[in-house]
């Protein structure tokens, strides 16, 4: 399946065109459209004997491949980057306007790094390191700015951006959401309107069409396209999970972690940037 999030996309663990992935959970005779469900227990003594005997198959016990514990770490350590870079930032680069320039500098690196690791066949960690160094750079000078005028907002959007995620990941398990074709389709058809939507707003608001940030502006209709924009990242998490689930039940290759740690961070970036904006607009309406 080829996964993406609001940003960015991202190849999914079965790379195919279509979201193969998205089905319901491993079946004998799933073969059809993931490669590494094509043979997944092919070197399992144990697995082929399940599935002949017509027990459920289970993920693949052998060495190099996928498994929750490496998602769980290179998460750690893209998330941790990220984490490092905004806190050197906003230590180390005052509130001006230099500041912001090296910030929409470093978003422009981040970008550049995600689309060139998007389009490659395999996860290249110093890719998505270099990614998540430049955008914790551009996190800490925005939030540094945030936090200028409406102190604490940065850290009500960390807690609000870990709310979301959690939140998200008890629905997801609880079985409340079933990723399916169908949900990511309408899914991803509301995510690329918005982001048209978004990109005519910029357009207009750069020509002095609209008004203060038009749709994006600090009043009610500003805080409706936050919250539209925060479901919309959670809806790209719940895909993120389904990857990762996926990926570790089909016996995908153990560096493919890093892909599920590369799309787990944009995702939540995400989150985040529009948590904070969302603070911002309700602590300026007090």
């Amino acid at each position: 399946m080829r996964s993406s999030n609001p940003v960015f996309s991202r190849r999914g663990f079965s790379r195919d065109n279509g979201y193969a992935g998205f089905n319901t959970a491993p079946q004998a005779g799933y073969a059809q459209g993931n490669p590494y469900a094509q043979n997944p227990y092919a070197n399992n003594p144990y697995a082929q004997q399940d599935v002949q005997q017509g027990a459920p198959p289970q993920a693949p016990a052998t060495t190099g491949r996928m498994t929750m514990d490496d998602v769980i770490t290179r998460s750690a350590m893209t998330l941790g980057t990220v984490a490092v870079g905004a806190v050197l930032a906003w230590a180390l680069l005052p509130v001006s306007s230099t500041s912001y320039g090296l910030a929409i500098g470093s978003a422009i690196i981040a970008f550049v790094l995600a689309m060139i690791q998007s389009f490659k066949r395999t996860p290249v960690p110093a890719l998505i390191l270099g990614y998540a160094a430049f955008e914790g750079v551009f996190l800490g000078v925005i939030s540094e700015m945030y936090n200028t005028q409406w102190s604490g907002a940065p850290f009500q959007a960390v807690l609000g951006t870990m709310a979301v995620s959690g939140a998200t990941l008890l629905v997801y398990r609880a079985g409340w959401i079933r990723v399916t074709a169908r949900y990511a389709r309408i899914g991803m058809a509301i995510a690329i309107a918005f982001v048209v939507v978004m990109a005519v707003n910029l357009l207009l608001v750069a020509f002095g069409v609209a008004e203060d940030g038009g749709l994006r502006s600090f009043g009610p209709l500003g805080a409706i396209v936050g919250i539209i924009a925060i479901l919309l990242g959670a809806f790209f998490l719940t895909l993120d999970f389904k990857q990762i689930e996926d990926g570790i039940a089909y016996g995908a290759p153990k560096n493919e972690s890093w892909l599920a740690a590369f799309g787990l961070t944009m995702t939540l970036v995400w989150i985040y940037v529009e948590m904070l904006r969302l603070v911002a607009i309700f602590n300026s309406s007090d």
